[in-house]
């Protein structure tokens, strides 16, 4: 597979991020409105009775959606673009189905990497108690964060063929997932039926691998982290090629009867 059809698209993606304001400000708007408000709130009502740091514990949950969520979404958007005018360009032309797929995961997950930078940054400016070292080793938890979302986009994308059919499954797919993982609120204790549903849940693993590092020297560890690092990556890394290949195949296969 030809290495620059990847890279063009994956470019075009990241450009079309940076010269959409209103984008960015979307996304970082939400992310601070959840940790700054509910966040500050439970750690003002329930910070004490929990034993741990609420503020934290909401910033690293929305750290890990908003990466995986955003990673996600932006590789089901190729929908959009495939009814797109300037758009409808990229499947008509001479390049493998396979560097579409590739290049628009590496470039949302480029588009998500910007976004998580800019949640650390805004972290500190909540004075949210992270260490210069924590920040940086999220860095790279983002960039596996990023990957295993674009990986479930695909397969989300394989199995949507509009984007009305988009429009009306996202909210039964990623809504949920906001209180399964224990994005806002801890999941150490559920009902068995919430439990099962909570250890299918993708965003699950992502959100306990980054508190998996973040909270990797701290007391609180114990109280927050459901499974570990090393559980969650294995989990993840199972996971990802699951859906890449499954995803890719069904797509690849899709656009061929098209």
């Amino acid at each position: 597979m030809n290495i620059g059809p990847v890279v063009t698209i994956a470019f075009r993606d990241l450009l079309k991020f940076i010269r959409d304001p209103v984008r960015i400000a979307s996304t970082l708007i939400f992310p601070l409105i959840f940790v700054a408000v509910l966040g500050g709130s439970l750690e003002r009502n329930l910070g004490s009775d929990a034993g741990y740091n609420f503020l934290a514990f909401t910033f690293t949950g929305v750290f890990a959606q908003t990466l995986f969520q955003s990673a996600a979404l932006g590789v089901v958007s190729l929908i959009e673009d495939r009814e797109n005018d300037f758009s409808q360009e990229i499947f008509v032309a001479p390049i493998s189905r396979y560097a579409i797929v590739f290049g628009k995961i590496l470039g949302e997950t480029s588009v998500a990497l910007c976004q998580g930078v800019a949640l650390i940054l805004m972290g500190f400016v909540l004075a949210v108690p992270m260490g210069v070292s924590q920040a940086l080793a999220l860095i790279p938890v983002a960039l596996i964060c990023c990957l295993f979302g674009g990986a479930f986009g695909i397969l989300l994308l394989s199995n949507i063929s509009s984007q009305r059919s988009a429009q009306q499954l996202f909210p039964f797919i990623f809504l949920p997932q906001f209180f399964l993982a224990g994005v806002f609120s801890p999941i150490k204790e559920l009902p068995w039926y919430l439990e099962i549903l909570s250890r299918i849940s993708p965003l699950r693993y992502a959100v306990d691998l980054v508190r998996s590092v973040f909270y990797i020297d701290s007391p609180d560890k114990e109280k927050v982290v459901l499974t570990g690092f090393a559980s969650n990556m294995l989990i993840i890394s199972i996971a990802f090629t699951v859906a890449m290949i499954a995803g890719t195949w069904l797509f690849v296969r899709a656009e061929r009867n098209r």
